[in-house]
């Protein structure tokens, strides 16, 4: 069964970093995309930054390209988002999603909060 495990949120100042991890089982990296998402308060859920399988292609939302970096360690079964630069409106929670890169099953973490404000 899939799981998907976030950490890393909480409360940073405009300007600074986090970096967020989402801890997989049930599932390899070279079969399974691997993205971040965010949702903001009255906002729709919207796509942040992916890497594919089994490539490790990544692909960046226009908003956060340049700030941000997706990776992931095979050894540990976890990816990363790196977050640089951050500003209010990056605001959200951010979830993790594991998608099959021939099922197309798709799997959801249960998020966590990302907090930018003075």
């Amino acid at each position: 069964q899939v799981q998907l495990v976030e950490s890393g949120g909480g409360l940073v100042q405009p300007g600074g970093p986090l970096r967020l991890s989402c801890a997989a089982s049930g599932l390899t990296f070279s079969t399974w995309h691997m993205s971040w998402y965010r949702q903001a308060p009255g906002k729709e859920r919207e796509f942040v930054a992916t890497i594919t399988a089994p490539g490790g292609e990544k692909h960046y939302a226009d908003s956060v390209k340049g700030r941000f970096t997706i990776s992931q360690d095979n050894a540990k079964n976890t990816v990363h988002l790196q977050m640089n630069g951050l500003k209010s409106e990056d605001t959200a929670v951010y979830l993790c999603n594991a998608r099959g890169r021939r099922s197309g099953s798709a799997y959801w973490g249960q998020g966590t909060q990302v907090t930018v404000s003075s």
